[in-house]
Formats: C-alpha cells, structure tokens, sequence
C-alpha cells in the first residue's frame, strides 16, 4: 500500500462506519412495526381461551434494536403491563412488569417486516411470537406458539390494527 493510501485509510474507515452505522439506525427508525398497535379481537383467535379485553402495543426505534410496551386489560379484569428493550442479536433481554409468560426475551429479525421473539421463563422455553406487518403496513400480526406458564398448549393469532 503507498503512503499516499495509508494517509487517507483511516479517514476512509471512519466514513464507511458512519455511513453504515447511519443505515442502521435509519432501517431500526423506518422499522414498519413501529408505532401504536390496537388489539382488533374480532380478528384474533385464543386457544387456549379467554382472550383478553383489551390491548395495546407500543414499538419504538431504540438504538439498533427496539422498545416494546404492552398495555391492556386481562380476560378476568386485571391491568396487563410489561415491556422490554432489546437488540436483534440473538441475545437474551429482561422483561419488565406483569407477563406471566416470560421474564426474557430474544429478537431475531426474520425480513424487513418480520421478526420472531422467543419467551422464557425461569430459563425455560415458553413461547415463540411470530410478527409481522402487512403490506400496506395497516396490520399487526402475532402468531403465538409454544407451551404458557401454565403448562398449556398455546396457538394464538393476535391482529392489531395501526392507530
């Protein structure tokens, strides 16, 4: 390599980190899954049932990986509030409040507008969300598998509409 080129590497290094840590943090902000989600329940299935009364999810960007917020009133009447931080690095992320499903979380990014969040519980496997957005980036769906704190056998389709 010339001297010439050993001058300008460095500067050159440091333009492409930008450029590339830039593209990221604009692909996590233009996330389609960002944003406020509905629960519609006329669309969603339970089983096992009850569904609950109501829901509400918040995503937002949060560095290269996202902030979730879930809201909501339980089938018997109780508060449902939890949340995590976490980036799509396979790694596992705490939960926080009421989910009695799950103390971590691990995000994988699936495509643009996909992504799989798998649940544990006291180091145990719990549930596996599928999500994704629609086309029209309208719709929110979560296809929920795997076995709840209960020991119950879970398959559920939750659709949230944008708000």
């Amino acid at each position: 390599m010339s001297a010439r080129m050993r001058r300008y590497l460095p500067g050159l290094l440091a333009g492409i980190l930008v450029v590339a840590g830039s593209s990221l943090a604009w692909a996590q902000a233009n996330d389609p899954q960002n944003g406020t989600w509905k629960l519609n329940l006329a669309k969603s299935k339970y089983s096992p049932g009850p569904a609950p009364k109501e829901g509400t999810v918040t995503i937002e960007a949060a560095g290269p990986g996202r902030k979730v917020s879930v809201s909501g009133v339980a089938a018997d009447g109780t508060a449902v509030k939890w949340g995590y931080s976490g980036n799509f690095d396979g790694k596992e992320n705490p939960i926080t409040g009421n989910n009695p499903d799950a103390d971590v979380v691990i995000l994988r990014r699936i495509s643009a507008n996909a992504i799989r969040t798998t649940n544990k519980k006291a180091g145990t496997r719990t549930l596996v969300n599928g999500v994704s957005v629609s086309a029209d980036g309208k719709t929110l769906t979560v296809a929920t598998t795997g076995v709840n704190a209960k020991g119950q056998t879970v398959k559920n389709t939750q659709v949230f509409d944008k708000q």
